[in-house]
């Protein structure tokens, strides 16, 4: 059977100023007995799982920042991934920030089984990164791709960012170019979004936030959007571009209803239609472990409305779109007769194309996609 693992690690350097993920700076105290807690959580629920499904497609490291632990507790978490959820794993991917590794750290890596790396570069430009409290340079960045790549890695991604404070067309070309010098085979490209409780949004009570225009960040989304294609990176999701065969097989399967199983504090799990999440809380997660209590609670009893809704919103992110196909045999029902009026709306609209393998976002829909989404909810 197929199914994926995502590991989650919540420490930081520090946070971002737009962050607002489950991840806590100053929390270093806790790294040891964390680990401890993660490892035990692996070799039960990761082996459990294991000898249920066999060994899973895809694993990946998020954050948080995974290699803001220090060696030793990485070793450690690879050492029990390795021993109870499996080896040469088709892709295992870990979150890097630029700022927390250097060349031991990623031969590390390497060497115990890790063949995806996903850096959070944001930009390349130190005034931007500054602005959105980075803790490493643009050269930094630049540095630990060429690592990597000495390291053995053939798979590395690099997210990027637009829309942020202060920053002008020129700067994220800028960033594409040196991107695309770097040969990376992934790019994430995300549109800054201020989220509550963030130091953004402060700033933006404040008046001390100084975001672009919608317009200049629509002329962003454009650039991006005609510029990645054109040197090669296949828009293949939303915000996601890869050079073909380097689609990241972990994100493509939140996208395509399979399940996958979180561990760590904050991860959340997919298993047999129900969404899990474990507790947020660190020391309340790492205190559930040790006890042998499940540190996880169903988020919802998701009824065949809300079922349906969230397959059609995630097949939708994806260039493929939504399959009549994989709709009729996940619900038993035809596509057409739970969205046929929908579809045909926004396919007059000019934001989804609709042909007899099902429909997709038109070039108009990726662009406004909440207005094509929105429509796919059920009363």
């Amino acid at each position: 059977m197929q199914w994926g693992v995502y590991i989650h690690i919540p420490f930081c350097r520090q946070k971002c100023f737009y962050c607002d993920f489950p991840s806590y700076a100053g929390k270093e105290k806790l790294m040891e007995v964390y680990t401890e807690a993660l490892c035990q959580q692996i070799e039960i629920q990761g082996l459990s799982f294991r000898q249920k499904w066999g060994k899973p497609a895809t694993i990946y490291m998020g954050g948080g920042t995974p290699t803001a632990l220090p060696p030793q507790y990485m070793a450690q978490v690879l050492q029990a991934v390795n021993d109870y959820i499996g080896q040469e794993i088709a892709e295992f991917t870990v979150e890097c920030n630029p700022g927390t590794v250097d060349a031991a750290y990623l031969q590390l890596l390497r060497a115990e089984g890790v063949n995806r790396l996903s850096f959070g570069v944001q930009s390349f430009q130190d005034e931007l990164l500054r602005r959105i409290g980075r803790i490493h340079s643009g050269e930094e960045a630049v540095q630990a791709v060429k690592m990597a790549r000495q390291a053995g890695f053939s798979n590395i991604s690099v997210d990027l960012m637009y829309g942020l404070p202060g920053q002008i067309l020129a700067d994220l070309q800028a960033s594409v170019q040196q991107a695309e010098e770097l040969s990376v085979e992934h790019i994430s490209i995300y549109g800054l979004q201020v989220e509550e409780c963030t130091a953004f949004a402060r700033m933006e009570e404040m008046g001390k936030l100084n975001l672009p225009s919608e317009e200049q960040a629509e002329v962003m989304y454009d650039y991006m959007t005609t510029a990645l294609p054109e040197l090669g990176y296949r828009r293949y999701e939303v915000s996601n571009f890869a050079k073909e065969g380097f689609e990241s097989r972990h994100n493509r399967s939140y996208w395509h209803d399979v399940p996958y199983l979180g561990l760590g504090a904050a991860a959340h799990s997919y298993l047999a239609g129900k969404r899990y999440a474990a507790t947020a809380d660190i020391a309340e997660y790492i205190a559930g472990i040790k006890a042998g209590r499940d540190v996880r609670a169903l988020e919802e009893e998701p009824t065949r409305e809300h079922a349906m809704e969230e397959f059609a919103f995630l097949a939708l992110r994806t260039a493929e779109g939504l399959s009549r196909q994989a709709f009729a045999d996940k619900f038993h029902v035809e596509l057409d007769s739970v969205y046929g009026e929908v579809m045909a709306k926004l396919s007059e609209q000019g934001l989804l194309l609709v042909d007899k393998a099902g429909c997709r976002l038109s070039k108009q829909g990726f662009k406004y996609g909440n207005v094509a989404f929105a429509e796919f909810i059920l009363d």
